[in-house]
């Protein structure tokens, strides 16, 4: 997709904190859906609602080949990512999805309609690769589309919707990434109600399978140029049919210029920053793939990532070779108490408390009434970056532990909550405690 013109993003931004309510009122309203599937019928705009079960109580992690290999694939190369998460101690932190994404099928479908997996790059099959992930205790994740062709331009899932989903149980899936490329507007309808038709179809074929099949849905990214009320309503729905659901551009991918890498982490970050109202425990804002590995991103660079998609609550997915993973990165990755905040059952993303051109604070409440508050230097240049408990939303108290959740250095304040020379594009984790 095209970048965001400076000016569309500033007037997106800007109205997110009444789109908030305007989100929850949507929700509210939503009604049963009355189409069959496969056929979306007339009225659009009611035919997607419907609650998604909540099989995703805490944001996904794993791993998805997609910002590294695109459609560079194949067995050899899923299952030995796989095996990388395991033997490197990932998948026991709670990367457990393994997620294969665009151009794994053949161009055509098969005789019957079915989706055949290509027998070049998979000549076992997907149900093969299921099989090998389950057996490393891993999850099974697939990529498929909601339009006539995926973005590579292979057999999207418009009129098989149920047929796929029956499929993909077949499979073993657990874990389903559904674009939204190519979906043509229906006669009568609006860009809206197709998409809302198109995922809520989708929806409820996954239920009506009777399998768990974590649902990610990416409808919200392609309305970033629309009106503001219409991608909002969009976000509403969103949470009604599935478990999660992108927004903002596609992270960059690796043949990118490094500078171009942490501009998009930059971009992304600043986006989904301002989204916490329209996220709830269960249903996920989705900034996009973490970089940490092989990508040419500085080690503060991963680090800052991590970390502020961590106080997001944002779903932690690795894009990566796995297989040389160097020690930073997997240091990085496997950062148990970082993962605790992303995981933290109460569910909250973490919310915005300063934001300039150099540097952001973030703040994210926590089950047991600690905060973690996140100093962000986006700039070029070492500088401190400083809030006070009580902006960060913590109780009074006589004292406070900082403790800095990469060094697992631990320090007292009285309400200060400050990190000096923070280098250029890193940020400081802290985990607060009144005390």
């Amino acid at each position: 997709m095209p970048p965001v013109p400076v000016s569309r993003i500033g007037r997106t931004l800007a109205g997110l904190t009444a789109a908030a309510a305007c989100t929850a009122a949507l929700l509210a309203a939503s009604e049963p859906a009355s189409a069959t599937p496969d056929s979306p019928g007339k009225s659009g705009a009611r035919q997607a609602a419907g609650h998604y079960p909540n099989l995703a109580p805490t944001p996904p992690m794993g791993w998805n080949n997609w910002s590294y290999y695109m459609c560079d694939i194949n067995e050899k190369t899923v299952l030995g990512n796989a095996r990388a998460l395991v033997r490197s101690g990932l998948a026991k932190k709670g990367y457990d999805t393994v997620t294969v994404d665009d151009c794994w099928m053949t161009k055509q479908r098969g005789p019957r309609g079915e989706l055949v997996a290509d027998p070049v790059k998979f000549p076992h099959g997907m149900a093969y690769i299921g099989r090998q992930l389950h057996a490393m205790g891993l999850r099974f994740g697939i990529y498929e589309d909601a339009g006539t062709a995926t973005c590579e331009k292979y057999p999207g899932s418009l009129g098989h919707y149920r047929q796929d989903a029956e499929l993909f149980a077949r499979w073993k899936v657990d874990y389903l990434k559904f674009d939204g490329c190519n979906l043509p507007t229906r006669q009568g309808l609006t860009k809206e109600q197709t998409y809302r038709d198109a995922y809520g179809l989708m929806s409820r074929a996954l239920r009506d399978t009777g399998r768990p099949i974590t649902f990610s849905v990416s409808a919200p990214a392609y309305f970033q140029y629309d009106d503001e009320r219409t991608w909002h309503q969009v976000i509403g729905w969103s949470g009604e049919v599935g478990n999660l659901w992108r927004e903002g551009r596609d992270i960059a991918l690796e043949k990118h210029a490094p500078a171009a890498k942490w501009s998009s982490v930059l971009y992304n970050f600043d986006y989904n920053a301002r989204l916490a109202g329209l996220q709830k425990p269960g249903r996920w804002n989705d900034p996009d793939y973490l970089l940490a590995g092989d990508s040419g991103l500085t080690a503060a660079e991963i680090h800052s990532q991590m970390a502020l998609w961590a106080t997001m609550a944002a779903p932690l997915i690795s894009s990566t070779d796995l297989t040389r993973l160097s020690p930073t990165a997997l240091d990085v990755l496997g950062n148990r108490e970082i993962i605790a905040v992303d995981q933290d059952p109460l569910g909250v993303q973490g919310v915005l408390v300063h934001r300039d051109a150099e540097s952001a604070v973030l703040s994210k409440e926590l089950k047991n009434g600690d905060r973690a508050v996140a100093l962000f230097n986006s700039g070029d240049v070492p500088r401190t970056v400083s809030t006070t408990a009580s902006a960060a939303g913590l109780p009074p108290a006589a004292s406070y532990r900082l403790r800095d959740l990469t060094t697992g250095r631990t320090t007292h304040s009285r309400g200060a909550v400050t990190a000096k020379d923070i280098p250029p594009h890193a940020t400081v984790l802290y985990r607060v405690t009144a005390r």
